[in-house]
């Protein structure tokens, strides 16, 4: 991906160029690249998108059922639960994904495959959250594998 996008970048040469938020690991990637490789270009991450009920729009969502979309939105649910408990004053990160865990566990057939909270450049996890980290989750929702983030 990161190759591509190196090479669009020297075809086009963009002043700014802009990504979206849900894929963070993406993100994270180009805003080394951008640095590394001196692009004189701004990257621009802009919001994840949501429904109005709060999942994530993707692509993905039109493989799952209306069942399955209900349990989606627990994806979401865990992260508003995380920054709540975040902004309430609780910087431990142990204590961060318990609370995000429990949400989740709410929907067992909702197969996490992760939920982490990591520097949002360079992906490493923490252990104390705080401005700017990324919580971020990844889930299998039937045979659809769902992403969703967000940023303390």
């Amino acid at each position: 991906m990161a190759t591509v996008v190196a090479k669009l970048f020297h075809i086009v040469g963009p002043d700014k160029a802009f990504f979206g938020q849900k894929d963070a690991a993406q993100v994270a990637v180009l805003r080394t690249m951008v640095r590394d490789l001196n692009f004189d270009l701004e990257l621009v991450v802009c919001p994840t998108v949501r429904e109005p009920d709060g999942l994530a729009l993707s692509s993905r969502n039109r493989y799952l059922s209306s069942d399955e979309r209900k349990r989606a939105l627990v994806l979401s649910n865990a992260l508003n639960v995380i920054s709540s408990t975040y902004h309430a004053g609780q910087k431990d990160v142990a204590h961060l994904l318990e609370a995000g865990s429990r949400v989740l566990a709410t929907e067992p057939e909702v197969r996490i495959d992760y939920l982490e909270i990591v520097d949002a450049d360079t992906l490493q996890p923490l252990t104390e959250a705080g401005a700017g980290a990324l919580v971020a989750v990844a889930a299998y929702v039937g045979n659809t594998r769902l992403i969703d983030n967000t940023i303390l």
